[in-house]
């Protein structure tokens, strides 16, 4: 059986309508986790909170206390190229944390960390190539991450610009670099919720259909991993 961490920003209800009631809720580390339970793995689920200091707090939590074997982080983004429309669904390949520079004290260029050889940080590339084997349709994308929500399309164009990324959110970063210092797979599935031209608005309209279409297509690798 495989033990499953998923780490959700603001999704919840999404889990809750697709899983119903969890077996148990537990209380750990600040956090709140919704365990299940079936015949083909357990899944805690920790309800994590946007930015990416609580993201990488969730994903130790379920790695020292709960023991998960991977981590998926499911969740809605911001599209940063026309062809990132609302509801279309990705997978993230790499993770840039576009506000991390320490190029005043270290010869390094913005977004590098020391221990990567460039500012594109990689989830794991096995899950990666299993989740497209799974779900061909599914893009994958570099994803601008930082604890930033990026409401203009102005911003969107110049992270793309800057950056290469197709999409931006404020968790990725953590979730990559806590499961890489413990060697946990992780498994990204993002599907967009506001696009270029969007912002706050629509993403408050569409985050709970998104999230909703993006823990569908989450739940089907998952089962088939």
């Amino acid at each position: 059986m495989k033990n499953i961490g998923m780490l959700v920003a603001v999704e919840m209800g999404a889990v809750l309508a697709r899983y119903g009631e969890p077996k148990e809720t537990l209380r750990s580390g600040g956090f709140e986790v919704l365990r299940y339970e079936n015949e083909d793995y357990t899944l805690c689920a920790v309800n994590a909170g946007a930015g990416e200091l609580a993201a990488a707090a969730a994903a130790q939590l379920l790695i020292s206390a709960f023991q998960v074997e991977l981590i998926v982080n499911f969740g809605v983004v911001g599209g940063l190229t026309p062809e990132m429309a609302m509801a279309r669904t990705v997978v993230v390949e790499s993770v840039v944390h576009y506000d991390f520079d320490v190029s005043d004290w270290q010869d390094f260029e913005a977004g590098r960390y020391m221990q990567y050889p460039s500012p594109y940080i990689p989830a794991t590339p096995e899950l990666v190539e299993k989740a497209c084997a799974i779900e061909p349709s599914l893009r994958r994308v570099v994803c601008a991450s930082a604890d930033k929500f990026v409401g203009t399309e102005e911003k969107k164009r110049a992270l793309h610009e800057r950056w290469g990324a197709e999409i931006c959110e404020m968790e990725a970063a953590g979730v990559v670099l806590t499961c890489a210092r413990a060697r946990i797979p992780c498994l990204l599935i993002k599907t967009v919720s506001d696009g270029i031209t969007g912002g706050a608005e629509e993403f408050s309209r569409e985050v709970e259909r998104s999230a909703g279409l993006c823990l569908a297509v989450a739940d089907r690798i998952i089962r088939e991993l």
